[in-house]
This record gives structure tokens, C-alpha cells and sequence, in this order.
């Protein structure tokens, strides 16, 4: 499906909060203004996996938010989610759009222009590339430098969203880029008021997409 790029504006996914309530860290986020979530989940399994996720779905739902599952195809479906995000290891996008339809979305990470146009040419929805800065959520990525960024974005006709260690203070940095927008974790699941983070990173992101 030919999905809208300002949905991509602030796109965060979901992190280990704590302690506290995933859900209402969710919500708090939403509140904010974010406009994708993804749930990235690898503790939960079964049918506690499923709960979870059939309650932030609800919650995206209340904010008209699309709800992407990480890297599970059959707990998108199961939860009615909006589509699905797969790294270069997990399902082929082919084999996820065949499962999925077109009407829900595939979004694929690609650090290269090849393997963006492959995801493009398989019926990518959208790109993630990163780590666009160093990031605490993965400890061995490698940063990806800005110039291939600009690259990508230019090398394909879906939109490109940028990840890894985005944060209010270099946000910046990838003004001119030409991507859609920014994906976050730690700078909202980690900050101490969730629904303040985001809003700060939203008026942030606005302005950076503004300057391209």
C-alpha cells in the first residue's frame, strides 16, 4: 500500500519501561504526538504477547495511530495491527505482503542503496535505516554515515525513516537528509515524562523536515 509520508514523522518503538505499564507509556507517547508506533517485544511470548499487544493496538486506535509489529508476521494478523517491520535476518518482505495483503504495511531496514531497492522492489512499504548516530538499544551497530542516508532516500521512491540514537540534541544533524522522519526509542520510553519527550521531538522533527 502507498502509505502517507507524514505518518513517519515521529515514529517510536516501544521499549522496556521499568516497571511501568507499557500501555500507558503508549499512551502517554501518543499524547504527545507520535504518529507510527512499533511494538518491539522479546520477553513476552504465547498468549501474554498477545494481550499486550491487543492492548496497545487499542490504545493506537484511540489516537488513530497505525500499530507495526516487530518482526511477527502471525501476531500482526492476530492483533489486527497495521503491518509489520522486518530486519534483513527476519521473514522476506515478499513472503510478509503475500501473508499480509496489500492492504497493511511492510516496512524493511537497509543500510544500502541495493538493499533499499530490493525492499522497494519487494514490496516494501517503507525503509528504516540507521544507526544514524550510536545507540544503546543495539550495542553493535554500526553508524551509518549521513552522505549513504542521503543516498537511500534518494534511490527509492517509498519513504525512508532514520534510526538510532536520535534524540532532541542531534536531531538536527540529519536536516537535508530527505528523510521522512525519525524513528525513537530511548529518547521516549527512556525519558522520564514520556508525553513531554515526544512533544518536544515532534515540534523537533517538523522543523528538521522543514529544512530539507
Amino acid at each position: 500500500m502507498k502509505i502517507d509520508r507524514k505518518i513517519m514523522l515521529l515514529y517510536a518503538v516501544t521499549a522496556d519501561c521499568g516497571g511501568a505499564a507499557l500501555a500507558d507509556k503508549v499512551e502517554e507517547a501518543l499524547r504527545g504526538g507520535v504518529t507510527l508506533l512499533q511494538y518491539r517485544e522479546k520477553k513476552l511470548t504465547g498468549d501474554a504477547l498477545l494481550r499486550e499487544a491487543i492492548e496497545i493496538k487499542r490504545r493506537c486506535d484511540e489516537f488513530c495511530v497505525p500499530l507495526i509489529i516487530n518482526d511477527n508476521v502471525e501476531l500482526a494478523l492476530a492483533c489486527g495491527a497495521a503491518g509489520v517491520h522486518l530486519g534483513q535476518s527476519d521473514m522476506p518482505a515478499k513472503k510478509a505482503r503475500e501473508l499480509l495483503g496489500n492492504e497493511r504495511i511492510v516496512g524493511v531496514t537497509a543500510r544500502t542503496v541495493e538493499l533499499a531497492k530490493k525492499a522497494e522492489q519487494d514490496g516494501a512499504d517503507y525503509i528504516g535505516s540507521g544507526a544514524v548516530f550510536g545507540t544503546s538499544t543495539k550495542k553493535d551497530a554500526v553508524p551509518l554515515d549521513h552522505a549513504v542516508l542521503r543516498d537511500i532516500c534518494a534511490s527509492v521512491g517509498i519513504p525512508v525513516v532514520a534510526i538510532g540514537g536520535i534524540g532532541e540534541k542531534n536531531i538536527k544533524a540529519l536536516a537535508g537528509t530527505g528523510v521522512a522522519g525519525f524513528a525513537v526509542v530511548s529518547s521516549v520510553f527512556g525519558a522520564q515524562d514520556t508525553r513531554r519527550a515526544a512533544e518536544r521531538l515532534v515540534t523537533l522533527a517538523k522543523e528538521t523536515i522543514g529544512e530539507q
